[in-house]
């Protein structure tokens, strides 16, 4: 199955905008009504929904660090650039099937 997903209200809609035009299936905290949703609510939603978590906010890696599943935390550390972000977001989709990236955190 390829990777989708879903970048929580940390991420710039201008990555969504990138990933779009590389035909790359990505939802936002905004267009799914979780604006001001609880960490824990964004990562359940991710979940449900078949998609990877794509976040700078590092209470998720403490989730991740308490046991709470997941289908993948991509963490941006920002020491890349949003184009940069967003290459290597298509190529992680590229390489890597999604059931493989479950319980993953993946540092870009």
């Amino acid at each position: 199955m390829e990777v989708r997903f879903h970048l929580d209200e940390n991420m710039p809609l201008a990555v969504a905008d990138g990933l779009r035009r590389r035909n790359v299936d990505v939802s936002t905290t905004p267009e799914t009504a979780l604006l001001g949703a609880s960490d824990e609510q964004q990562l359940s939603h991710a979940s449900r929904a078949g998609r990877v978590l794509v976040t700078r906010d590092a209470d998720l890696l403490r989730l991740n660090a308490a046991g709470h599943e997941h289908g993948g935390i991509v963490f941006w550390t920002q020491r890349r650039g949003i184009g940069r972000l967003i290459s290597a977001l298509d190529l992680l989709r590229a390489e890597r099937p999604a059931e493989t990236l479950v319980g993953q955190i993946i540092f870009v």
